[in-house]
């Protein structure tokens, strides 16, 4: 086990592994033992927020010349860029907060000139930098300086013909070169699949990609109707929500290949009941915006979500944490059925961009099996 660095917080701290990557949360006598000086914050309620969250995405760009169908930032070939010299001032205010990673994307990211610039200096700073791409453009010589970033993960919601009806445009040779071009070059590529309605049959082909090409993880992104996305009737239907969880276990028996599940999936796993063991092993919880994740776009907005709108401008130092108060007290105010459900802490309520999608930020989320099958045993009202 090698440790990277650690931070302390208020039950203690988070030590970051190079080997095995991972963040782990650790006790204050365990941050003792590695040689952590005592930290004013261990004298404070171990319940509060954290210190700093321990992701950002960056949304370096709305720019991008793909013109995806469902695209949740509405990026365009003319969209919005973060400046060189403004990326790396976000960067240094992050490592004085002691952020681990940075999310960098788009848009379309590779479009930049100075993208390479600004991982670079992400990883001066003591910050692992991560890239999603389409991988539309990207050269032999464009992926060996990808070397620079830790996970590379490309956009692939399906093989063949099903990305070009996922994507609207036929791009799916470009992603395949794109990953074997990566996997040349470094062993932390993956995928990002996004699972809609009309996608989600075509994931098992995705998950034997991953496999051949043998990549290092699958990571399954729920479809949220927000952007470009909240034109599109794409949203899980309820026998593919109960289906999701099942659907991710086959695959990795099957294929014997890692597949993460992202937080607004949450609901759909935990209406299966699974022990805190099982779901640890997808690497599933509840909405994490404003806790562990936040996200600065680049007209200079900071949100506790890259698919939510920003809430406050300038410094993501001096709103953390107060200005995401409505992401973290959704447990503490929570509405039937979820005050009632035994995962509560665990899924916080599903995703606050799809309940806010639907108009109601603070409401459980609606895409929940648990949620749904409330809602039809309410009475009727009286009128």
């Amino acid at each position: 086990m090698r440790i990277a660095r650690a931070r302390a917080e208020r039950f203690g701290g988070i030590v970051e592994l190079r080997k095995p990557r991972a963040l782990l949360q650790v006790d204050k006598a365990l941050m003792r033992e590695l040689g952590e000086p005592e930290s004013p914050l261990w004298s404070l309620d171990p319940q509060g927020p954290l210190s700093a969250p321990t992701e950002v995405h960056v949304v370096l760009s709305r720019r991008c010349a793909a013109g995806c169908r469902g695209c949740y930032v509405d990026a365009t070939p003319q969209g919005a860029a973060l400046p060189f010299d403004e990326a790396c001032r976000i960067l240094d205010e992050l490592a004085e907060m002691g952020v681990f990673h940075v999310a960098l994307g788009g848009g379309e990211a590779l479009e930049l000139d100075h993208l390479f610039a600004v991982a670079e200096h992400a990883r001066k700073r003591g910050i692992t930098p991560n890239l999603t791409t389409s991988g539309l453009g990207l050269d032999a010589a464009a992926a060996r300086r990808c070397a620079v970033f830790g996970q590379i993960n490309v956009s692939v919601d399906g093989v063949g013909p099903a990305y070009a009806q996922a994507r609207g445009f036929d791009g799916y040779a470009h992603a395949e070169k794109a990953l074997r071009l990566l996997r040349a070059v470094k062993r932390e590529v993956g995928i990002n699949c996004v699972v809609s309605r009309s996608s989600f049959e075509h994931v098992p082909e995705v998950a034997r990609l991953v496999r051949k090409l043998r990549l290092n993880e699958l990571e399954l992104l729920r479809f949220k109707p927000v952007g470009r996305g909240a034109r599109l009737d794409e949203e899980l239907t309820p026998e593919q929500a109960r289906a999701l969880y099942p659907m991710a276990r086959r695959l990795i028996l099957r294929h014997r290949i890692r597949v993460k599940l992202d937080c607004s999936f949450a609901p759909m796993v935990f209406w299966h009941r699974p022990s805190r063991a099982a779901a640890a092993f997808f690497g599933v919880q509840g909405c994490v915006g404003g806790d562990v994740l936040a996200a600065v776009q680049p007209e200079g907005g900071i949100s506790g979500c890259s698919f939510t709108p920003a809430t406050v401008e300038g410094s993501l130092r001096q709103a953390w944490p107060d200005a995401f108060g409505e992401f973290r007290g959704f447990v503490a105010n929570a509405p039937e059925p979820c005050a009632s459900c035994e995962y509560l802490a665990l899924c916080r309520g599903g995703c606050r961009a799809v309940s806010a999608a639907h108009g109601a930020f603070a409401a459980p989320d609606p895409g929940c099996p648990r949620v749904q099958e409330h809602s039809r045993k309410r009475p009727l009202p009286i009128v």
